[in-house]
C-alpha cells in the first residue's frame, strides 16, 4: 500500500491540462478560464450621471440660485454642447454628462422657475457623477485560472467580450460493477442492492464542470467488463467503482490488465477507501474506487476532483481548513481516516457512525475531518485538519 500523498502525486502524473476552446458567454458559466480578459474600454467609457436631476456648470451652488434649462440627455444620446455660467441641461440617470458639467443635483432639490429651475435648497457636496472608469480602466484584467461564476461573466460582458477561451470539458466515464446492483427505480429482488455512488459521482462531476458519461452496470464477468470499457473509449478519464478488490470476483484489475493498462498502484493507505487502483489505458486515465457507497464519494472527493481541477488547469490541492473539535476521538490507526464530520458552532465533531457504507452519514456531513496514520488522541479543543465536502 501506498501512502495518500503518494497516490495523489501519481495519479496527477497521470493527467495533463487539456485544450482550450472558445466559447460564448452563454456557455462560460462554470468553465475555467484559460486566457486572461483585457478590457476593451473603460467602464464606464464617460462620466455618467449617478442621479436623475440636472447638470450644472457651477461647484458651489446654493439655496436659491437659478438656472437656464437648454436641453436634457437621456442614456445613449448625449447632449451636443458644453455647459457654462447658469445653464443646465436635464439629465437621467446613466446619461453621459455634458462637457463643462461639474456637478449633478437631484430632481428632488430643485423647482420649476419658468423656463429654468431654482434650487429650493442648499445641496451639500456630493457631485453624483460617475467618473469615467470608476469601475475599471481600459488596461484592466480577469486573470486566468478561474472558475467563471456568473459575477465573472457580468464583469467580462461589461469589458466588451462576446466569448472567452476556456478549458475543454473533460469528459468522465464512470462504470458501476457487480451483480448484485440494480437501476434506482427498479424493485429489488433477493440478494439486491441499489445502484447508488456512481450517481452520486456523476453529480460530483458536474458540479466541477466536467461532463459524466453514466455507463451500464457491468456484471460480475469478464465479458460485461470488455464490453463496458469498449463503451468508454474517448474519454478522458474511466471512474470504475467495486471489482478493484482481490475477491474471486473482483475482475477489474484482471479485465483492466487484458485490456492494455498501464497500472500505476494498487491499494492505498486510507480509510474509507483502501481497495483503490489507477493507470491509463490508451489516451484515458484510469481510478478504480472501491464500491462501499461512501468509500466510493470520499475518494471522489480525495482523489478524482484534484485529477478534474488539473485537466482543466486549476490548483488541484483539496481545500484544507483547521478547525477545533468540540468533542474528543480516539486514537487512530495505521491508515489515515477521512471521518465524516460536521461544522459546529465551536468547530466541527465527527459522526458517531463511521462504516463505509452509511450514505445517511455522508449525507448529513459537511466536512471531512483528516486523521494522519497513528494520530494520538485527540480531546476537545484540539485543531483538526478538515476538507470541505462539495455541496
Amino acid at each position: 500500500m501506498i501512502s495518500v500523498e503518494e497516490a495523489t502525486a501519481r495519479l496527477l502524473a497521470l493527467v495533463e491540462p487539456l485544450d482550450a476552446e472558445e466559447v460564448p458567454l452563454e456557455r462560460a458559466n462554470g468553465r475555467v478560464l484559460r486566457r486572461e480578459v483585457r478590457a476593451r474600454h473603460a467602464q464606464p467609457p464617460f462620466a455618467a450621471s449617478a442621479m436623475d436631476g440636472y447638470a450644472i456648470a457651477t461647484d458651489a451652488p446654493r439655496a436659491g440660485d437659478r438656472f437656464r434649462v437648454i436641453g436634457e440627455v437621456a442614456a445613449g444620446h448625449p447632449f451636443d454642447g458644453t455647459l457654462s455660467g447658469d445653464a443646465t441641461v436635464r439629465i437621467f440617470t446613466g446619461a453621459a454628462v455634458p462637457e463643462g458639467a461639474r456637478r449633478v443635483v437631484m430632481q428632488e432639490d430643485v423647482a420649476p422657475d419658468g423656463d429654468g429651475i431654482v434650487l429650493r435648497c442648499d445641496v451639500g457636496t456630493a457631485r453624483h457623477i460617475r467618473p469615467r472608469g470608476g469601475d475599471f480602466s481600459a488596461d484592466a484584467v480577469l486573470s486566468a485560472s478561474r472558475r467563471l461564476n456568473s459575477r465573472d461573466i457580468a464583469l467580462i460582458a461589461a469589458m466588451g467580450h462576446r466569448s472567452v477561451q476556456v478549458s475543454r470539458r473533460p469528459t468522465v466515464a464512470i462504470l458501476m460493477t457487480g451483480d448484485e446492483l440494480c437501476q434506482p427505480g427498479s424493485d429489488l429482488r433477493p440478494g439486491q442492492i441499489t445502484a447508488s455512488n456512481g450517481y452520486g459521482l456523476a453529480a460530483m462531476v458536474g458540479s466541477l464542470g466536467c461532463t459524466p458519461r453514466l455507463l451500464p452496470i457491468a456484471r460480475d464477468r469478464g465479458d460485461s467488463l470488455r464490453l463496458a470499457l469498449d463503451l468508454s473509449a474517448g474519454c478522458d478519464l474511466l471512474v470504475t467503482i467495486g471489482g478493484a478488490s482481490v475477491g474471486d470476483h473482483d475482475l477489474v484489475a484482471e479485465t483492466m490488465a487484458g485490456a492494455g493498462m498501464d497500472l500505476s498502484f494498487h491499494k492505498v493507505a486510507m480509510r474509507p477507501g483502501k481497495p483503490l487502483l489507477a493507470g491509463r489505458i490508451g489516451a484515458s486515465a484510469v481510478l478504480g474506487l472501491p464500491g462501499n457507497p461512501v468509500s466510493a464519494m470520499v475518494c471522489g472527493v480525495i482523489f478524482m476532483s484534484p485529477m478534474l481541477e488539473r485537466m482543466q488547469g486549476l490548483p488541484h490541492l483539496p481545500q484544507v481548513e483547521t478547525l477545533s473539535l468540540t468533542a474528543p476521538l480516539p486514537a487512530n490507526g495505521p491508515r489515515a481516516h477521512y471521518m465524516r464530520g460536521r461544522r459546529t458552532n465551536g468547530g466541527c465533531e465527527a459522526e458517531d457512525r463511521q462504516d463505509s457504507s452509511l450514505l445517511s452519514v455522508l449525507a448529513r456531513s459537511d466536512v471531512l475531518i483528516r486523521r494522519p496514520p497513528n494520530d494520538p488522541a485527540l480531546a476537545a479543543g484540539d485543531p483538526v485538519d478538515v476538507i470541505p465536502l462539495p455541496r
